[in-house]
């Protein structure tokens, strides 16, 4: 009978929120962690030949309700994913390399509150993504310039 490995801390936190760690699962979960700071849907499918599509996509999506990975928006308006930062947070893309930054400080209940007021709408949520170039963009930038 072959041993499991020990569980990561994805894993972990799959099981203690109650979902089953299945081996399809397991795998796409080492297949975001090899991926590294973020990634495409597209890239999981790739790297995990043998687990089927609605599973990485559904997988993904469990991951992101359990608050583990986020979408992104990049510049070129692909959809990538991000593990880490809990909590709502907004994203800054660097619109050079791809390079994604997170924050958290978003002061803009002002403006919602503006918003829901002229529209009527009873805002839930909101998402904020940020672009421009990442510092060192800029130096290289400016290295060739020189």
């Amino acid at each position: 009978m072959a041993v499991s490995p020990p569980p990561t801390g994805l894993e972990r936190n799959l099981q203690r929120n109650g979902f089953r760690l299945t081996g399809p699962r397991r795998v796409v979960l080492d297949a975001i962690q090899r991926l590294g700071d973020h990634f495409t849907a597209e890239q999981v499918v790739t790297a995990v030949p043998d687990v089927g599509r609605a599973t990485v996509f559904r997988t993904l999506r469990l991951m992101q309700r359990l608050d583990v990975v986020c979408q992104v928006v990049l510049d070129d308006n692909a959809l990538a994913y991000r593990l880490g930062s809990r909590g709502h947070h907004h994203h800054i893309v660097c619109s050079e390399c791809s390079r994604v930054s997170d924050f958290a400080s978003c002061d803009v209940q002002d403006l919602l509150d503006e918003l829901s007021r002229r529209t009527g709408y009873e805002i839930d949520t909101h998402r904020l993504e940020v672009y421009g170039r990442c510092p060192e963009c800029r130096a290289r930038v400016a290295r060739r310039s020189n």
